[in-house]
């Protein structure tokens, strides 16, 4: 449905087709009426008497592109392109192929393609580019997805949140006559409610906006008293004539629709729509000052191009091309502007995608280039249509990936980038290749790194969660540093050393107690920090010798507390022999609690503290 929605913005101006002969004739006048359920049919009897040509075949092929059946598409263009054709022939042949993930075969038609067309701006690209499929393949998701349940078994797409309100365009009216294109009634607009569960209502028309004719999408201010749609120029009884096919050839329109207590009133075409152009899929910046659609109007750089206009309250300005940054030589529609009134999402079968229409994103504010969105937003199918709420933090799009326009949501994966910058912190010079560790809030290591020529580390680590950071460096007393909670997108740690100052006496190297947990040997973190003053002593000092004595407190029993301090001194030296100090130099041994520092009866817990420490001797 989204293909006759893009055609709908070319007004369904016929193509005039010139029938090789009279078989086509009822074929032909099927498809000029865009009845292609009806054509493919006649045509396919022609094949089955034998009298199928690359006319034909084409036309059977253009008639499944337009319902996007990719294989029966693809399965005509193979046959239509063993005569020559037209290069969009096989710009269209390849997109077929691509959906149904056929990339190679999608190669070689781009090929043909490309040097029918080498200006095109889609040739060019593929010739800078052509095997771009699997990076984009394996880009790093920005959202997860999922089909919301939300659908009928008819084209749905255009979902937008307001507030608690999902707007919608959808074919499930089936009262509704049947248009030809896809055999589906004419789209009409609805709306459900949304709960705090996330979970919505049954859906229900907006009458007071609906025609009898195609209506739909919608864009509503932020004060929510103003609201864009696109229908029909058949509501206003404006069309053309086409004798021939007798057919009435209709514009899509904007029109503006002002809130009237709980219903939508006072409906007014847009001063820029015209009987020469048609212009669709409204988006309106949350400031009020300037509506995106998509319009075929003069100026358009390929089929269906994406455009803006100033608003000021009921006149606008002379619309604007947003260009070939946006804009390509195929089809780009459904504009959304998000809230931050300068990233455009939409939708493009010119772009390189994966196949079919692709979103892609766009910094409006500078110069840089539309992004693909990647996957599971997109697929080998046609994916369009997105749009996002801030304040629920909940995408939405349709796509046709299974077998019909469904609507999806998409939740954004929240990830913050945290930044480390290691430094001297006397000096504020920075420290390269410093060890940088990113520990979760249970202090297991997730990774580690050594900062640049910059002393910078960068993390991508999950919102909303605690982590820390602990650096080091040889000469540096290593340190812990907080990252709190944070929803992103980047989390600045400044991670400044102090420069190990150890004092030397002649008998002894005076560190800040090496502390044990109760009643364990292992070393702690803060006793690994004072631990690493020792090892760059030592390897300051290569022939210094030392002895580790460990004590604990007065808890326990003699021999239990004399063999736990032993345990303690082999876990010291043992640090110490990790760190690349020959284990010549160091040796240690346990004195339980024969030499308290502080004598105590009873002991606070932080007395009890002191007395589990580590104190270190020189012998030589």
């Amino acid at each position: 449905m989204k293909n006759l929605y893009i055609a709908l913005s070319f007004g369904l101006i016929s193509i005039s087709l010139i029938a090789q002969n009279k078989d086509t004739k009822t074929a032909d006048k099927l498809y000029n009426r865009f009845e292609y359920v009806s054509a493919a049919k006649e045509y396919q009897k022609l094949v089955e008497k034998g009298k199928g040509d690359g006319y034909i075949y084409k036309q059977l092929a253009d008639t499944y592109y337009n319902m996007f059946n990719t294989k029966e598409a693809a399965n005509w263009y193979s046959k239509a392109t063993e005569t020559e054709q037209d290069a969009e022939t096989y710009f269209r042949y390849a997109q077929m192929l691509k959906a149904d993930g056929k990339y190679d075969q999608a190669n070689k038609q781009m090929n043909k393609f490309a040097s029918l067309a080498p200006n095109d701006q889609r040739a060019k690209a593929h010739k800078e580019n052509p095997n771009y499929v699997p990076k984009l393949a394996a880009k790093e998701p920005g959202f997860t997805s999922k089909s919301l349940g939300l659908s009928s078994d008819k084209s749905e797409f255009g979902a937008v949140l307001y507030g608690n309100t999902l707007y919608f365009t959808s074919a499930r009216n089936g009262s509704r006559k049947n248009y030809g294109w896809l055999e589906e009634p004419f789209l009409d607009i609805y709306k459900m409610t949304m709960g705090d569960s996330g979970t919505f209502s049954e859906a229900t028309a907006v009458t007071e906006l609906n025609s009898k004719f195609h209506d739909g999408p919608v864009t509503i201010s932020a004060d929510g008293n103003t609201l864009y749609f696109s229908s029909d120029s058949f509501r206003e009884n404006s069309f053309e004539k086409d004798k021939v096919n007798k057919l009435k050839l209709g514009k899509n329109n904007l029109y503006k629709a002002t809130k009237s207590g709980d219903t939508w009133g006072n409906i007014k075409s847009l001063s820029f729509n015209s009987k020469e152009y048609s212009t669709s899929n409204p988006s309106l910046s949350r400031d009020g000052k300037t509506l995106y659609f998509s319009s075929n109007m003069p100026g358009s750089i390929g089929g269906v191009d994406i455009w803006k206009v100033a608003v000021n309250g009921d006149e606008f300005g002379t619309p604007e091309n947003l260009g070939p940054k946006v804009n390509s030589e195929g089809n780009e529609s459904f504009p959304f502007i998000a809230d931050d009134n300068k990233t455009l999402y939409f939708a493009s079968s010119g772009k390189q995608g994966l196949g079919g229409l692709d979103i892609y994103k766009i910094d409006l504010s500078n110069a840089t280039e539309a992004i693909n969105m990647g996957k599971p937003i997109n697929s080998e199918k046609d994916d369009f249509s997105f749009t996002f709420n801030k304040e629920k933090n909940q995408g939405f799009f349709s796509s046709n990936r299974n077998g019909n326009d469904d609507i999806f949501g998409a939740t954004p994966i929240c990830n913050v980038s945290v930044i480390t910058v290691v430094t001297n912190a006397k000096t504020g010079a920075i420290l390269s290749d410093a060890k940088v560790s990113i520990l979760d809030d249970k202090k297991n290591v997730i990774a580690s790194e050594m900062s640049d020529s910059n002393g910078e580390v960068k993390y991508s680590v999950e919102c909303d969660k605690a982590y820390s950071i602990q650096a080091s460096k040889d000469g540096f007393e290593g340190n812990s540093f907080a990252v709190a909670k944070s929803k992103g997108p980047v989390s600045n740690i400044s991670a400044a050393l102090q420069p190990i100052d150890v004092i030397v006496t002649p008998t002894e190297i005076i560190l800040n107690p090496i502390y044990f947990e109760y009643d364990k040997s292992n070393i702690t973190q803060a006793g690994a920090f004072e631990l690493d003053k020792l090892i760059q002593v030592l390897k300051n000092n290569d022939k210094l010798v030392i002895f580790a004595k460990s004590h604990t407190d007065n808890r326990g029993s003699d021999d239990y507390n004399l063999s736990l301090s032993d345990r303690r001194a082999k876990s010291t030296v043992q640090y110490i022999i990790s760190k690349g100090i020959d284990g010549s130099r160091i040796s240690g041994k346990g004195f339980g609690e024969s030499e308290l520092k502080v004598q105590c009866e009873p002991c606070s817990e932080e007395q009890h503290s002191q007395n589990r420490r580590s104190e270190f001797l020189i012998v030589k």
